[in-house]
């Protein structure tokens, strides 16, 4: 039987980050899902979709929008986003109040994938296994849990995400 295709909506964040040697800083050039699909061997069908490429601590009303209607006009019933950790659970909220028929997870990274010791492969990994088993909703892959996308916080101090109580 062959495999539900799945919607990656890429949004930037620290996930798709590199460093830019010329300004010192930490930038956005292009997403690194289409190497990334490549080096896990992924065999189901898959469709990126380019959003954005924006740091979630950066991301508006507007910006958050787009990637609801991204979701909503999307084909699939399996979607992925890629986001920053900064306001991940806002996107997931405004995602959720829409009320989808789709299996919707978000996902992101404290390190970026292309940095030594990054979390990235792995999130997106737990977000590509997740999206496939989870029941309708929104949802969050982060540091080998998922969490309901309306139930869930970033604790800044602890630089983890956590169930709200």
């Amino acid at each position: 039987m062959p495999a539900n295709p799945i919607r990656v909506i890429v949004t930037g964040g620290t996930f798709d980050k590199l460093y830019d040697e010329i300004r010192g800083e930490l930038t956005f050039k292009e997403s690194a899902l289409p190497e990334m699909l490549k080096l896990v061997r992924v065999e189901v069908p898959v469709e990126i979709e380019m959003n954005q490429l924006i740091d979630s601590i950066h991301m508006q009303d507007v910006n958050r929008a787009s990637v609801a209607e991204a979701c909503k006009r999307a084909p699939e019933e399996l979607i992925i986003i890629t986001h920053g950790t900064d306001t991940m659970v806002e996107t997931a909220a405004l995602i959720s109040s829409a009320g989808l028929e789709k299996t919707i997870v978000l996902t992101g990274a404290m390190v970026p994938y292309r940095v030594q010791g990054s979390d990235a492969l792995f999130n997106f990994g737990s977000a590509f296994s997740a999206v496939q088993i989870l029941p309708h909703g929104v949802w969050i892959a982060m540091s080998g849990r998922i969490f309901a996308g309306n139930k869930v916080r970033k604790n800044r101090e602890k630089g983890r995400f956590e169930d709200l109580p």
